[in-house]
């Protein structure tokens, strides 16, 4: 059995790997997660959340290029893990420049304005510069030359940074809710399938009026029962996707549960515990992974809907569909780039994973060759 067993995994893993979009989708996706846990390190703004807010940089175009004049404040202890996972918290102030002049003690600086008139003329001791040891050495330590790749949005954060951190939000959504959704979905659906009886009766009437529900309603309706956040959106939407796993687990474990090994497992004497857990779900659970992929988009979606509304990731947590909600108005204002890059990239996440949901539909297929 179990060389059965490696052999039919080996066989959809060949055929898995011979779908082009399939392992297309599984390296991107392996590229966002790297991102994702990597994206305070890749970020070029790695402030908590990247919040760095510079008004005089306001929906300035991507490659737009500034001097950047950074002031330290009181330093903030904090490990290397904190700073790698959550951001740096800092009280330095960061100042676009247009104009620098070394003077006998300190810098004179002229702040950007973005325009034609002449910023704020600002004095700075060489005090104020822990690291600088003359005049000269401020320009070499604090000021740099910065370049927003992405351009910045209405409150002059780098978007850049913010789309970076964002992936985090939608890839945790997914994770989380999916989590939560099996959880709840194969424990009701091989409850009811294998029981039978009252039992089935009473799951399948929660599965029909948790189902006749629309789901963005019920989604909302959770979240502002429990609250606006980040982690009541993770169970408002868990607790909206199982019923389909449920449904899907119910039906084969119905099927599975009438297999000649089911009946000798019954007639050996093990408990009804052991033989759902070790005969039956095992191999009921093909088509919960392929559904697993899909709910993982749905989840997506669902959380950037949410963001869009105001009710998903509050701000200054950066979430792709909130980028999308501050910025929906500028695609008539001649700056539709501001929507369309995280619009995009909603779009290729959800694509990649129902591409790798069709690629593993094929593989776990044993009735193709």
């Amino acid at each position: 059995m179990a060389e059965r067993s490696n052999s039919l995994t080996r066989i959809a893993l060949r055929k898995f790997l011979r779908n082009f979009w399939g392992v297309v989708s599984l390296s991107f996706l392996g590229v966002c997660v790297l991102v994702a846990i990597f994206a305070y390190a890749l970020a070029p703004d790695n402030s908590r959340n990247a919040n760095e807010m510079h008004l005089s940089l306001q929906s300035r175009s991507p490659g737009f290029q500034v001097r950047m004049l950074t002031i330290p404040g009181d330093e903030i202890e904090q490990s290397p893990v904190s700073v790698f996972f959550l951001g740096r918290k800092t009280t330095s102030t960061e100042i676009p420049i247009s104009l620098v002049k070394i003077t006998d003690s300190g810098i004179q600086v002229t702040e950007y304005t973005g325009d034609e008139s002449k910023g704020l003329t600002k004095n700075l001791p060489l005090e104020r510069f822990p690291l600088a040891r003359s005049p000269e050495q401020i320009s070499r330590y604090y000021i740099e030359d910065r370049t927003f790749h992405l351009g910045t949005d209405k409150y002059g954060r780098d978007l850049l940074s913010r789309m970076l951190i964002g992936i985090r939000i939608s890839l945790s959504i997914g994770f989380v809710a999916v989590f939560i959704s099996l959880l709840i979905g194969i424990t009701l659906g091989a409850v009811a399938g294998y029981y039978g009886g009252r039992v089935d009766n009473a799951i399948m009437w929660l599965i029909n009026v948790t189902w006749s529900i629309p789901t963005l309603l019920l989604v909302i309706a959770i979240t502002l029962a429990l609250g606006k956040g980040f982690w009541q959106v993770f169970i408002a939407v868990g607790l909206t996707m199982w019923v389909e796993v449920a449904r899907v687990v119910r039906g084969q474990v119905m099927s599975v549960k009438q297999m000649q090994y089911v009946t000798a497992a019954k007639a050996l004497g093990y408990t009804n515990w052991r033989i759902i857990t070790r005969h039956v779900l095992p191999n009921s659970l093909a088509p919960v992974i392929i559904i697993s992929a899909a709910n993982f988009a749905s989840a997506i979606l669902i959380e950037s809907g949410l963001s869009f509304l105001g009710i998903g990731a509050q701000p200054p947590m950066p979430s792709w569909g909130g980028i999308i909600k501050d910025h929906y108005a500028y695609i008539i204002l001649g700056k539709p780039y501001l929507a369309i890059i995280p619009g995009l990239a909603i779009m290729s996440l959800v694509m990649a994973f129902m591409l790798m949901g069709n690629a593993l539909r094929d593989a776990l297929d044993v009735r193709s060759s």
